[in-house]
């Protein structure tokens, strides 16, 4: 039995019949030429989400990609120094005592898995800090994954992969050179340690470009799309936020016809509250120009480290 076969037999109500309803509308959505735009938020790489997005990027659905800084380094985290990573089955039971001893261990916490510092972070720094001082020596600006690209497409970190690497959802984003968007960049481990070497007066600031860069990438390349895209929202945060806005940036502050965002689907475990963004009902989104009443909403509000593969596995047939 398929993943589209057992969702459609099984998943009948409540979030389960939300996420079969939402899986049947986007393969119907792709189906008809549409592409995903998808927003990652949480701790979404070092959970290997990988593994299901990657054949969603190599298929063709994803036409790009916003996600925190997190998420973009720790996916090449885990492709260079996966065998060192501890799980921590217990981590519920786990004291203060327990975690000040795993930082002794120089082992960064995620819930239930350990990031190893020394095999990860900082194999990935040398590398990354010769490309930010290349780049400063000559004078040239990129933006943060653009670094990342090019350590990737240039192979020197192949000899050192540890996960399979078509289960990195960045290197196939890479490969294909797919539109990445990473606001808030310097909210990362990588970004810490390149402000670091800014203050050391070691590389300009100037050597990563901004946000505001990102944004006026995406507003040019979301009004040069002819394509339908559904907004795929994984979390919530400014992952999503600074790319939905794309719409009423167009709309409003220049005055240029373009299309609202034809399909949305939100998957969050939070829920509607006072000011909250990430669990914020769809049709708020319709009073900021970046939605319309007719868009095709859809709402899950579970787990997305169980959603978003069985959503992936439906669209691709598995």
């Amino acid at each position: 039995m398929s993943v589209r076969q057992f969702v459609d037999q099984h998943y009948r109500h409540f979030n389960a019949g939300e996420l079969a309803r939402a899986a049947h509308s986007l393969t119907q959505f792709l189906s008809g030429g549409g592409k995903i735009f998808l927003t990652l938020a949480g701790a979404m790489s070092t959970a290997e989400l990988g593994r299901s997005l990657a054949p969603m990027i190599r298929a063709g659905h994803i036409a790009g990609i916003s996600c925190t800084g997190a998420n973009l380094e720790e996916d090449l985290f885990n492709l260079v120094a996966h065998n060192s990573y501890v799980s921590i089955e217990n981590w519920r039971n786990l004291s203060a005592e327990d975690d000040a001893e795993l930082l002794r261990q120089n082992l960064n916490r995620v819930t239930d898995i350990c990031i190893p510092e020394e095999e990860a972070f900082r194999k990935i720094e040398h590398h990354i800090v010769s490309c930010w001082k290349e780049a400063d020596a000559s004078n040239i600006s990129k933006l943060p994954h653009e670094f990342f690209y090019q350590l990737l497409t240039s192979k020197v970190l192949e000899p050192t992969y540890e996960a399979n690497p078509d289960d990195s959802w960045l290197l196939a984003a890479a490969q294909t050179n797919l539109p990445l968007y990473v606001p808030g960049w310097e909210d990362s481990t990588l970004g810490n340690i390149f402000a670091a070497h800014c203050i050391e007066g070691e590389i300009r600031s100037t050597t990563l470009k901004n946000g505001i860069e990102y944004m006026i990438q995406l507003a040019q390349w979301y009004e040069s799309r002819t394509d339908s895209l559904a907004f795929l929202q994984i979390g919530g945060g400014i992952a999503g936020d600074f790319p939905i806005c794309v719409v009423p940036l167009l709309h409003q502050d220049l005055e240029r016809k373009v299309p609202l965002w034809s399909w949305y689907c939100q998957i969050s475990e939070s829920s509607p509250s006072y000011g909250g963004y990430s669990g914020a009902p769809p049709n708020e989104k319709i009073t900021w120009g970046k939605l319309a009443v007719e868009t095709p909403k859809f709402v899950i509000e579970s787990d997305a480290t169980i959603v978003a593969p069985l959503l992936f596995g439906y669209v691709l047939d598995l």
